[in-house]
């Protein structure tokens, strides 16, 4: 799950959550909802994950996805 995965990382650079919604400018309440349930806007997302630097692994969100099959191909379906 994202929100674990960006919990994990924010503790183990000993950012706290305050510091993290001062770093990214995401609201407190949003950071806790997240972490808690998963739940934020892609906009807060994105800020979370720059400030935490992981803007590589965003940009691998927006590659080309392969085709599943040669009907895709011929196709030409999305």
């Amino acid at each position: 799950m994202v929100a674990e995965r960006i919990r994990i990382l924010r503790r183990r650079r000993k950012i706290s959550q305050k510091k993290m919604s001062e770093l990214s400018g995401v609201s407190l309440g949003s950071v806790k909802r997240f972490e808690q349930s998963g739940e934020i806007s892609f906009l807060s997302l994105i800020k979370i994950a720059t400030a935490l630097g992981l803007n590589g692994e965003l940009e691998h969100l927006f590659e080309d996805v392969p085709p599943l099959s040669i009907e895709e191909i011929i196709h030409g379906q999305d």
